[in-house]
């Protein structure tokens, strides 16, 4: 099995919707940061490619045939190069919805108060699998902000900026017959027809809403995917 779909939507763009929406049409396993958080054990492939390393792509996506969101939007031409033959879909959404999501959810994510640290010190005491998902949230937070956004994202408007650009690159790379630009809230009719597959009768799924995320992430730290 190999990677048919390639995201390279920023994170916060409806990518967890993207990947049940191709779930439900036929594209087997997509990986999306929460298969990271759930199997931290995978870190080390995206540690390499961080390191401009190659990774063992058959093992990494054994079973997979998409991904979307990050880990994998930050290294979208590696995987264009490792898949020629894969398509891309962008997922886009307007700036300021973009910001405040992404600020309210990823951003702060993890411990923010004295005590919230106090509690996070003593369970990453006793539990090591904890400790290797702190890890991949640090890798998270590392490439988006410290790296992308150039540890410049409490200034919104080089923020605002910095992501108008990465649409712009990756119009720029992609050639436009593998390359759908997509907002998650056109529906099922943009989507199929890129991939050339009949739209199912049910709604297009929206997911991972910003009021969630705490609720989400929690049980993808303990292991549950959700």
């Amino acid at each position: 099995m190999s990677i048919k779909i390639i995201g390279a939507g920023l994170p916060r763009t409806g990518t967890n919707t993207l990947k049940q929406s191709l779930e439900t049409l036929g594209y087997t396993k997509t990986y999306h940061m929460k298969n990271l958080i759930v199997n931290p054990d995978n870190l080390h492939y995206w540690l390499s490619l961080e390191n401009n390393e190659t990774p063992n792509w058959d093992e990494l996506y054994e079973g997979y045939q998409g991904t979307v969101d990050f880990p994998a939007y930050a290294w979208y031409k590696e995987h264009m190069v490792q898949y020629p033959e894969a398509k891309v879909i962008m997922t886009v959404r307007p700036f300021e919805g973009w910001y405040a999501s992404i600020q309210s959810t990823v951003w702060q994510a993890g411990p923010q108060t004295v005590p919230e640290k106090i509690t996070m010190m003593t369970k990453l005491l006793f539990n090591p699998r904890l400790r290797e998902v702190i890890k991949c949230v640090k890798l998270a937070k590392r490439m988006i902000f410290a790296k992308h956004l150039q540890g410049k994202f409490a200034d919104k408007a080089f923020a605002e900026k910095v992501f108008n650009q990465h649409m712009e690159d990756v119009k720029a790379h992609v050639p436009p017959e593998k390359l759908l630009v997509y907002n998650v809230r056109d529906g099922w009719g943009p989507l199929c027809n890129f991939l050339d597959v009949p739209e199912p009768a049910e709604p297009l799924p929206h997911l991972n809403k910003r009021e969630n995320f705490k609720t989400m992430l929690a049980e993808l730290m303990k292991g549950n995917m959700v």
